[in-house]
């Protein structure tokens, strides 16, 4: 089970995986990545592999939480496998496209006029990554308001943003409504938006750049201290939190803070073919699948890095090892 961004290199990985292991069926699903981790540890689906577009959110809904079967964490480790940058994608049926530029993109957005898509902070990493974005380019075109000018008014209950030691914290309420003649067009994933694009019924939507490439989108490359790409603005995306007043996550820290984006997969701890899932992430971070990744554009990192190499298994580790 994966991230929703990861839907067409991970096809090909299953169907490449199938072909060197006759007899296996490799039986995928998608969702927004907070949607993906609570299929394991909420609503107990038995799942082999899951993978997340944050790292940051394995161990707050994995690590710090128990599986009642067992009384042991859903996970105990993950290895950290690709990145991403975010971007502007623009419809290509859109009559602003033209006006939608690397210079124009938040004042367009701040007016009001443009249709954009939203991920579900609540429920997708695209989401709440996206509402950092925002406000970093506060900062970035010395635009104060440039969030709130963006949202007031789209949401029955609004995202709100506060101030604390230095650290922006932006506050997404429990139940997330767009407002009546909202320009807002908000989904559970931010891959829902993609095909929105393509009819016309968006203007644009923040995606992942290797998403606006495997659907041959037109897109709007962000500041590198917006798109969250960078290792080495870390510390200026950390400027940035995001918390969810979820009740769902009453028993975990509902914060993330900014970030440089870092996908990373697991093993859960009650996965039913335990040796087969430790195969095929083998074969993921291995020659083949990162062959496949990186020809449907996704960045990968060089090599894979555990959190906790001890941890990991034997052939994981090996695997990370090699793909340097």
């Amino acid at each position: 089970m994966y991230a929703g961004s990861l839907i067409v290199p991970f096809e090909r990985l299953a169907t490449a995986f199938e072909e060197q292991n006759p007899g296996v069926d490799v039986v995928t699903e998608s969702h927004g990545s907070i949607q993906v981790l609570r299929h394991v540890t909420e609503l107990n689906d038995r799942v082999d592999v899951v993978v997340s577009a944050d790292e940051q959110l394995i161990p707050p809904l994995m690590y710090e939480r128990d599986d009642p079967a067992t009384g042991r964490p859903w996970a105990s480790w993950y290895c950290s496998f690709a990145t991403n940058r975010v971007v502007l994608a623009v419809s290509p049926r859109s009559p602003l496209a033209d006006e939608l530029t690397p210079h124009t993109w938040y004042r367009r957005l701040a007016a009001g006029d443009v249709r954009f898509g939203l991920a579900d902070p609540r429920f997708d990493a695209a989401g709440y990554r996206a509402l950092m974005v925002l406000q970093l380019a506060e900062r970035e075109y010395d635009e104060p308001l440039l969030l709130e000018d963006t949202l007031v008014g789209r949401f029955t209950t609004p995202i709100t943003v506060e101030h604390e030691k230095g650290v922006d914290v932006i506050e997404v309420p429990e139940i997330l409504e767009t407002s009546a003649g909202s320009n807002i067009v908000l989904r559970g994933a931010s891959i829902q938006l993609v095909a929105l694009l393509e009819s016309g019924d968006l203007d644009c939507a923040f995606e992942y750049e290797s998403v606006a490439r495997q659907h041959g989108l037109k897109y709007v490359r962000l500041p590198a201290s917006v798109d969250l790409g960078h290792e080495r603005l870390r510390d200026r995306y950390a400027s940035v939190r995001v918390k969810l007043d979820f009740r769902r996550f009453a028993s975990v820290r509902p914060e993330f803070t900014g970030d440089v984006i870092r996908y990373a997969l697991t093993i859960p701890a009650n996965a039913p073919d335990a040796e087969l899932a430790r195969r095929f992430v083998a074969f993921l971070l291995g020659p083949e699948g990162r062959r496949i990744l990186a020809a449907d554009h996704q960045p990968l990192l060089r090599p894979p890095e555990p959190d906790d190499p001890a941890a990991v298994p034997e052939e994981v580790r090996r695997a990370c090892a090699g793909a340097g």
